[in-house]
């Protein structure tokens, strides 16, 4: 018996769930101790663009292919037809806990089979992760109810698909991560289903598709659901407050947890964007790591929309600030005026990261580099880098 053969069960399930399944699935014809160890291993990953579907000719054919019955059948079967039965099929398969699920691939708005492998993980209590991204621009598979029955989530990562479903009764008390990637819901339902995330500490939430309501969905709504959050992304024009008419001076809320915020699609000389940033900036006084990302688009023809400048801030103090990183980061003056602000306000500053827009040229990167470089710093030890992203 060789070396491998020799380890533990739990160590051999572990390394084969490192390959991809159907390189796992071809472990089983080194020798009867490994014809069923891959049916065991706990995590499980399908990716319809690395999923080999057999050729006419029968070369390319899946080990998993050819384990299963009916080879007439499949070889009549497209791609998408061929994935759904061999993860049909090593759900039939398998023994023990599932504890890790990804798949990715193009679903259409009424995909009976997926809809029938989410009935089949609710059925199982022992799925901790689950990875779902429809890649699907359109955004059209409905997600179905049963998949609000896996109450015992730890991580949840949704991509391109609907958010309808409004169950009673959400509880995902266990759930400490979400990332909501360009999902369609409605306000309202996206808060029904944050409220039963008690125990959520890391979100993601980058989507222009939340339609709102008559009431919309503000920030202050959505960090009521978030008491223990510790990173936090969004996209700026997630929430109805940002336009200025409504924009609060204050927040309720004091996110003292939070370490790292994320906030895309900036535009400084819109200042209410600005004021935004600092509504947040204000509100979480143990903030670690800020990442920017800029609108990467010339908006020079648009018009200040208040009096607001960066001098009304100039008292505000990043005490516990880390990192900063900015990606998109043009030459106009309230960009650099922020960054030089941070820079004299922020005493354990360790790393600045700029990334510039596309448009930059070599000239403007050195004088930008040549500013930040010479401007007054409250940190000793931070390091400033500025290149193109």
């Amino acid at each position: 018996m060789d070396r491998i053969s020799r380890l533990p069960i739990g160590i051999i399930e572990t390394i084969l769930c490192f390959l991809p399944i159907q390189d796992a699935a071809r472990t089983s014809i080194l020798s009867r101790e490994w014809r069923y160890h891959w049916i065991k291993i706990p995590k499980l990953v399908f990716n319809e663009d690395t999923f080999q579907a057999s050729t006419d000719d029968g070369a390319e054919l899946s080990v998993l292919e050819q384990a299963f019955d009916k080879p007439s059948q499949r070889k009549k079967m497209g791609k998408t037809q061929k994935l759904f039965y061999a993860i049909s099929q090593v759900l039939l398969m398998h023994q023990g806990p599932i504890h890790d699920f990804t798949l990715s691939m193009k679903v259409d708005d009424s995909c009976v089979e997926m809809d029938h492998i989410i009935l089949h993980l609710s059925k199982k209590s022992t799925i901790k992760i689950l990875k779902l991204d429809f890649d699907n621009t359109n955004c059209e598979y409905e997600l179905p109810v049963s998949l609000f029955s896996l109450h015992q989530l730890a991580e949840l990562y949704l991509e391109d698909c609907v958010l309808s479903h409004e169950p009673s009764f959400y509880d995902f008390g266990c759930l400490t991560t979400l990332n909501l990637q360009r999902i369609w819901t409605y306000d309202t339902k996206l808060l029904h289903f944050l409220s039963g995330c008690p125990s959520l500490k890391r979100l993601t939430l980058n989507s222009r598709n939340i339609l709102f309501t008559n009431v919309g969905l503000t920030v202050v709504d959505l960090l009521k659901c978030l008491p223990l959050i510790e990173y936090l992304s969004f996209w700026f024009h997630t929430f109805e407050d940002c336009i200025p008419e409504i924009l609060p001076k204050e927040l309720p809320t004091t996110l003292i947890h939070l370490k790292c915020l994320r906030m895309e699609m900036l535009y400084f000389p819109y200042k209410y964007r600005l004021r935004f940033l600092f509504l947040m900036i204000r509100s979480s006084p143990n903030l670690e790591k800020l990442e920017l990302v800029m609108e990467d688009i010339d908006w020079s023809g648009e018009e200040e929309l208040d009096s607001f400048t960066l001098e009304d801030y100039s008292d505000t103090m990043f005490g516990h600030l880390k990192e900063l990183e900015i990606r998109n980061f043009g030459d106009a003056d309230y960009e650099l005026d922020f960054v030089i602000l941070v820079l004299a306000r922020s005493p354990v500053l360790k790393k600045v990261t700029i990334f510039t827009f596309h448009g930059c040229d070599d000239d403007e990167l050195s004088e930008i580099s040549e500013i930040l470089l010479w401007s007054p710093l409250a940190s000793p030890v931070v390091k400033i880098s500025v290149g193109r992203g």
